[in-house]
């Protein structure tokens, strides 16, 4: 998994680096290097950015423990305990 989200974005910048350097930087070579770097840019980019919505659930989160607090109490926890009947 590190490998996708890390090494294979690194490898297609490292690899349009390269195309730039072997054909000496003609204009195809340059045109390759550049749309090869932006490709793993953008790689790297979506997957950080999935990685970041995938990893920020906090109104999930509390949500959750929330629905357990009523579990174990009876009671939501912003309403305070029920007052004593009788």
């Amino acid at each position: 998994m590190t490998f996708l989200r890390h090494g294979l974005p690194a490898l297609i910048c490292v690899v349009g680096l390269l195309w730039g350097v072997i054909r000496n930087m003609d204009e195809t070579g340059l045109e390759i290097m550049v749309l090869l770097v932006a490709a793993g840019a953008s790689l790297w980019l979506i997957t950080w950015l999935f990685r970041l919505g995938v990893s920020t659930n906090t109104d999930r989160d509390v949500e959750e423990d929330a629905r357990r607090f009523f579990d174990e109490h009876g009671y939501w926890e912003e309403d305070g305990p029920p007052a004593a009947q009788g």
